[in-house]
């Protein structure tokens, strides 16, 4: 029996993605563990392999395709002893078998759906099946409702069928002050912003599924999460000087040193181990519990074209300061070309983003769910500092600490923040 091969669904957030490249071509042998595509996510270009083996008897989308739908047919295998040419003539609902991914499924995606989770995809035409837990399921009443409402239905829980959210479910959720006010901060529409322009004054430039994602995150942590700010001078003489004694014993192969420590992976050490001190702020937060973390895991922002993305150097406590090194170098080389796994860049305790670099003194990083915090760290400067009653001169680094109040108080976030700068002022305290 043909066998569907869909577009899998390679990371939570991806609704979405661009078959960047087929690697096989009608009338090729496939096994078990080919890859036979590449697929652009929110995120990254990753590498598809088939799970099952057959021939390729239909190639449904093109590549370089945007926009396909997850679980939407792409391609068609025909199993041994099938007429492949004959299924490639077949409409794509004629050759419809039991849709099979291409990645190995988890245990959710293995849970037998319910009737009510049936939906009917446009792309293919057919009936298909989807996991409560990659979809919301909502009535299309309530969706238009909830669009011109701006009520989001993720927050809704629904009283239809099986948990559908249906009409009323909207409607008294657009009732509550909160809905109305999100309804009022509603964005104008394309249409309305275009009209502010001359005609022919501007170029327009699609944005891709990355920027898409950034910006959907972005305003749902600042709409969602109550950020406060705290900011802190450390001063880092001592740490620029005992980086540049590390850096120069680092031993050679090959011309090659083994390591080269930057300030910024003394500071992922530094925020790790202050972490490991006020263990109440190594938390996130979720409307049921406090989710209380068992590593320091920090994400570190890295700018690729057209965004950013966070990969974590997971367990950055337990780590010497040349293994945060290297493992930043690979990771930040890897997702500047869009490799990482969805593993490498997803969850995280903290972030960091530094543009000290860009000699930007101070600034206010926004939190990245479900992380509670993040440190924003600025340009290390020769500032004018008073020591023991003297104007002396010395080198000076703000760090700016976002927080979310619903997890870490006040108090909490400045007893982190103390023990970082703790740790930047005194840096043989990481070596120990």
């Amino acid at each position: 029996m043909a066998i569907n091969i869909t577009m899998p669904a390679l990371s939570p957030t991806m609704e979405e993605g661009n078959l960047s490249k087929w690697l096989v071509k009608e009338g090729d042998s496939v096994s078990a563990g080919d890859v036979i595509a590449e697929i652009e996510t929110d995120k990254a270009t990753m590498e598809v392999e088939a799970v099952d083996e057959g021939v390729v008897a239909k190639l449904v989308v093109d590549a370089g395709t945007e926009g396909v739908k997850v679980n939407a047919v792409i391609a068609v295998l025909a199993e041994e002893g099938e007429d492949a040419g004959k299924i490639a003539k077949a409409p794509v609902t004629e050759v419809a078998a039991p849709a099979k991914k291409e990645v190995s499924p988890s245990k959710e995606e293995t849970a037998a759906p319910t009737p009510s989770e049936k939906i009917v995809n446009p792309e293919i035409g057919k009936s298909e099946q989807k996991s409560d837990e990659k979809r919301l399921f909502a009535s299309p009443l309530a969706r238009r409702i909830a669009k011109s409402s701006g009520v989001d239905l993720s927050t809704i829980k629904g009283t239809g069928p099986h948990g559908r959210i249906v009409k009323r479910d909207v409607e008294n959720v657009a009732a509550t002050p909160v809905a109305t006010a999100a309804a009022a901060s509603i964005a104008p529409s394309d249409e309305q912003t275009m009209k502010m322009f001359e005609e022919g004054s501007y170029d327009l430039v699609p944005h891709d599924n990355l920027r898409k994602v950034i910006a959907r995150r972005l305003v749902q942590s600042k709409q969602t999460i109550p950020h406060f700010y705290l900011t802190v001078e450390c001063e880092i003489d001592a740490l620029l000087e005992i980086r540049s004694q590390m850096n120069t014993a680092a031993p050679v192969e090959n011309d090659t040193p083994a390591y080269k420590i930057s300030v910024n992976d003394m500071i992922i050490k530094a925020l790790a181990l202050a972490l490991r001190d006020v263990p109440d702020a190594n938390v996130s937060w979720t409307e049921s519990n406090m989710v209380v973390h068992k590593y320091c895991d920090v994400g570190v922002a890295v700018s690729i074209p057209g965004g950013l993305i966070t990969p974590i150097v997971r367990k950055a406590e337990q780590k010497s300061l040349s293994s945060i090194a290297n493992e930043m170098k690979d990771l930040a080389g890897r997702a500047r070309t869009r490799k990482l796994m969805p593993q490498e860049y997803q969850g995280g305790s903290t972030a960091v983003s530094n543009l000290g670099m860009f000699g930007i003194r101070e600034f206010s990083a926004v939190i990245n769910p479900p992380q509670a915090t993040i440190l924003a760290v600025g340009a290390g400067e020769k500032r004018a500092v008073v020591r023991d009653g003297e104007i002396v001169m010395a080198t000076m680094m703000s760090a700016t600490l976002s927080t979310d109040h619903r997890a870490v108080d006040g108090v909490l976030g400045a007893q982190l923040l103390g023990a970082f700068k703790g740790y930047i002022e005194s840096p043989v305290s990481m070596l120990v």
